[in-house]
């Protein structure tokens, strides 16, 4: 089994730090590359914290030391310079993509061009690898509770009905049909809790992320940045990139698509029994006249 990505143990490991090393842990998770290239010293006084914290730190994330866990940044490093023409993307201009329209008859033409082109550019940086190990996870939990709150509502929601077309009895949409504190208290340990969210994090997020883990939860994270408080502890973190168009809202499109290849994928795990669930629910639909036969639809 591949050794966890640094940043994902300090993640894992975050709530659980003392609190002095929270501060140097989420000092670390938000200047990736200077922690990368910069030295121990230097970097404890840009932080406000003595060396020694971040040797303590690397000890806490498994390493032997601060230049071992700095080998494993810079390997991190690495790893993503070796994508050198999807890398271009993220020099680019909100926008600025093959996709983008020339030209354009009107102003909201060329926004809703940009917008389209910079959601396009934003998927192709979605790692999909991520995916595939959340949705093993996912696939073995006993039960699974998708939650989004806000505007992140809809992609629970969504999340909530795709499994629970092969997944019936196993899957609950936090605050469906009850009160939200209601279904915190009945986190179970093993359960896999989908917790959907951007910035500004809403309050009812991190306390139900809090809940999740004190109830010893599986935690899969869908947000927009590794140093959220809200994806701190969380077993699995799924990026997208809510700011990367030029629009008025963040965007939800990496959200949702990374939803839907999340159930795809643990759906394909559940194999033979999965798909006679499928074709279960698929039966009581059509029992129950839920869509309309071709016949009926217009030429």
């Amino acid at each position: 089994m591949t050794a966890p990505a640094p940043f994902d143990r300090l993640r894992r490991a975050l709530p659980d730090l003392p609190p002095r090393l929270q501060d140097v842990a989420r000092f670390v998770a938000r200047h990736e590359f200077d922690a990368a290239t910069r030295s121990m010293r230097d970097l404890a006084a840009a932080a406000g914290a003595q060396p020694a914290s971040f040797t303590r730190l690397a000890q806490a994330l498994g390493y032997a030391g601060w230049d071992a866990l700095r080998e494993a940044l810079i390997e991190n490093q690495r790893q993503a310079a070796s994508r050198p023409f999807s890398a271009r993307l993220r020099q680019m201009a909100p926008g600025a993509s093959i996709l983008a329209p020339t030209s354009a008859a009107s102003p909201a033409m060329a926004l809703a061009g940009s917008i389209l082109a910079a959601d396009a550019a934003s998927l192709a940086r979605t790692d999909a690898a991520r995916i595939g190990r959340a949705a093993e996870a996912l696939h073995a939990a006993p039960r699974a509770w998708a939650a989004g709150f806000r505007s992140c509502r809809a992609v629970a929601q969504l999340l909530h009905y795709q499994l629970s077309l092969f997944r019936p009895e196993e899957t609950r949409l936090v605050g469906g049909d009850r009160p939200e504190d209601l279904d915190l208290g009945a986190f179970r340990p093993g359960d896999a809790v989908l917790l959907v969210t951007f910035a500004p994090y809403s309050r009812t997020g991190l306390r139900l992320a809090r809940a999740a883990r004190e109830a010893g939860c599986l935690l899969i994270a869908l947000a927009d940045r590794a140093d959220a408080p809200v994806v701190e502890g969380a077993d699995h973190l799924l990026l997208f990139e809510a700011a990367a168009t030029p629009g008025f809202f963040p965007s939800l499109t990496g959200a949702l698509a990374t939803a839907q290849a999340l159930v795809a994928a643990c759906f394909l795990l559940g194999g033979e029994a999965a798909l006679a669930r499928l074709r279960e629910t698929e039966e009581r639909l059509l029992a129950l006249s839920q869509y309309l036969p071709d016949k009926e639809l217009p030429a």
